[in-house]
């Protein structure tokens, strides 16, 4: 600025130079405020990509496909959502394979993605956390339910379903309630089955039962391959099987276990939420489908019936794009994650977060790979827009989305089904905070809490079309049976005695043997062994040491419980009175007054 000078009168002159003095002040500052304006709209850029990572042709994968393109047009429509500020997705196939979907991983982050959705598969899932993690760029699955997810080894993976954690522990109450105390795993052989199990195996330990057996299978297993796997089960004691497997090649198991006669009577099969997940995306399954499946109970993802769901699953035909399956759980998961990260972006700009990347120069040494790592670039608001996501709360397709300290979803609940006829039956619900119930978690949420809340589910039609509870345990064909050693008496043998017809013996002790042993929860295979010639009663003392020297398992008799015998093994509480007395002789005292 140019500043002339006049020849005018001095006190002219001193006020005109302070007024000249304010204008210069003052015109600076106006500027810089206009400009510090300009740089706060620049911070929304005018696009931002969102990377996307499943396997599409799949059965969750067909359903979260058009849900994501759904939520991104949904998005930018909303002109209360990122104004001026057009979401992309970057969608990348994985198609089931662990190294792929690595290398897929690194092309999506290339894009200089502010978040990615995905992946479905736990196994990549651990695999894309570790680049995520290096980047600084939040990683929403809707699918990847490994437990071990949750771990502070993986800060930027955060899960918008529900952990397999709190499944299993659905599935140990659903045990509990039908006073099962043992059950066989049946799972495929990898992250996701592994942990899942392992959770489960705690969780039915907290109920005093237990997995009597692991059967896992490798992903892609032959149908051979799980008839002998199955075959093995069957001769076990167990009849309860929990079955964790993945959607799309889980009816394998229900097909061989059918033409193996496992589909019967006596027979109990749960299927975690992988069953209702691949039913619930055929438009209309086939009776071949539903005979396989008859009489099993599963668990699927619980999602409140809204306003807001009701609408988008009336869309949801329009919403199909070519080659898609029908509605499951996942896909308002996935519609769920793209909403949540466009929210969370909108809070981020408005806290004055800046979209920002800059080379790593860990990966400066790279230049001469062909797979480009140095545009693999650190995403600078990438912490704090992670914190951002984690203090989400709204209400999605889903129910409500906000996440406690340890990063899992608020109220996991999940719908416990029973499979029969051309459909399901839903016999009751499962929720963290309020257990086994025939009614729906979210109007008990609005009841006072009650610790004295009874576990209540509805009747089931159990494989066999038999409405009473399975025992679910038989004598199993492979074990080794107790020796029960048995007085081979002459006198007094309505108490014991050989006899002609099995078990090859009789008598009141063994009628008390045998009620005892039926009212135990598992089985306990035996058999009688004769001790003594028949020709006199043999010396109980003798019988009784040869139990302690492990010759038998146990002895049932009417064998009297003595103070030396004792020492040597344990007896039970006595059911009858031996009627022995014993006589003193009675003097009368004098005494004197």
């Amino acid at each position: 600025m140019e500043v002339l000078l006049i020849n005018r009168p001095t006190h002219v002159c001193k006020t005109r130079a302070l007024l000249a003095l304010i204008l210069l002040m003052w015109v600076p500052m106006e500027v810089m405020a206009g400009t510090e304006n300009a740089t706060h709209l620049s911070t929304r850029p005018s696009s931002l990509n969102i990377g996307a990572l499943f396997t599409l042709n799949s059965v969750i994968g067909r359903a979260a496909k058009p849900a994501i393109y759904a939520a991104i047009d949904d998005v930018n429509s909303d002109p209360s959502i990122l104004p001026g500020t057009k979401l992309n997705v970057i969608l990348h196939d994985t198609k089931c394979s662990g190294f792929l979907g690595t290398v897929e991983a690194f092309q999506l982050i290339e894009n200089d993605v502010v978040a990615a959705i995905g992946p479905q598969s736990s196994g990549i899932a651990h695999v894309i956390s570790h680049v995520v993690n290096e980047r600084h760029v939040p990683l929403l699955s809707f699918a990847a339910t490994d437990p071990s997810l949750a771990a502070l080894q993986y800060p930027y993976f955060v899960r918008t379903t529900q952990s397999d954690h709190f499944q299993m522990y659905a599935v140990a109450d659903v045990v509990e309630y039908f006073g099962w105390r043992e059950v066989i795993a049946i799972f495929v052989d990898d992250d996701c089955g592994r942990n899942g199990i392992s959770i489960l195996g705690d969780a039915l330990a907290k109920k005093r039962s237990k997995i009597s057996h692991k059967a896992a299978f490798s992903p892609g297993a032959s149908n051979n391959t799980i008839n002998e796997l199955l075959v093995g089960v069957n001769l076990m004691e167990s009849r309860v099987y929990v079955v964790h497997v993945n959607p799309d090649s889980g009816l394998t198991i229900f097909s061989v276990a059918k033409s193996l006669g496992m589909m019967t009577n006596g027979y109990v099969w749960i299927a975690t939420d992988w069953l209702p997940s691949h039913l619930d995306s055929l438009e209309s399954p086939g009776l071949d489908t539903m005979n396989l499946v008859q009489g099993v109970v599963a668990l699927r993802h619980h999602t409140p019936d809204t306003d807001l769901k009701k609408s988008f699953m009336s869309r949801w035909n329009k919403l199909k794009h070519e080659g898609s399956s029908g509605f499951n759980s996942y896909a308002l998961y996935a519609y769920d994650s793209i909403w949540l990260a466009a929210r969370a972006l909108e809070v981020f700009f408005n806290e004055g977060g800046k979209i920002s990347f800059s080379d790593d120069p860990k990966l400066k040494d790279t230049n001469r790979s062909s797979l480009h790592l140095t545009s693999l670039r650190i995403f600078h608001g990438g912490q704090q827009y992670l914190q951002t996501i984690l203090k989400m709360n709204f209400t999605g397709v889903s129910g409500q989305i906000q996440f406690d300290q340890d990063k899992y979803l608020v109220h996991p609940a999940y719908e416990i089904l029973n499979i029969g006829g051309t459909g399901s039956r839903r016999i009751g619900y499962w929720s963290n905070s309020t257990g086994l119930s025939v009614i729906a978690p979210e109007i008990l949420y609005k009841k006072p809490f009650s610790t004295n809340t009874t576990a209540q589910l509805y009747s089931v039609i159990w494989p066999g079309e038999t409405t009473a509870i399975p025992r679910g345990w038989v004598f199993p064909n492979n074990g080794t049976p107790l020796r029960i050693g048995v007085p081979y008496r002459v006198s007094y043998q309505d108490f014991v005695a050989k006899d002609k017809n099995p078990p090859g013996v009789r008598g009141y002790c063994i009628d008390v043997f045998e009620a005892a042993v039926n009212l135990l929860p598992y089985a306990v295979p035996r058999n009688y062994v004769l001790y003594g010639n028949g020709k006199r009663n043999p010396e109980y003392s003798n019988l009784v040491f040869e139990v302690a020297q492990n010759n038998f398992d146990a002895a049932v008799g009417d064998v009297t419980i003595t103070t030396n015998r004792t020492r040597m093994v344990d007896f039970t509480q006595p059911y009858m009175e031996s009627g022995l007395v014993v006589v003193v002789p009675v003097r009368e005292l004098k005494t004197s007054p």
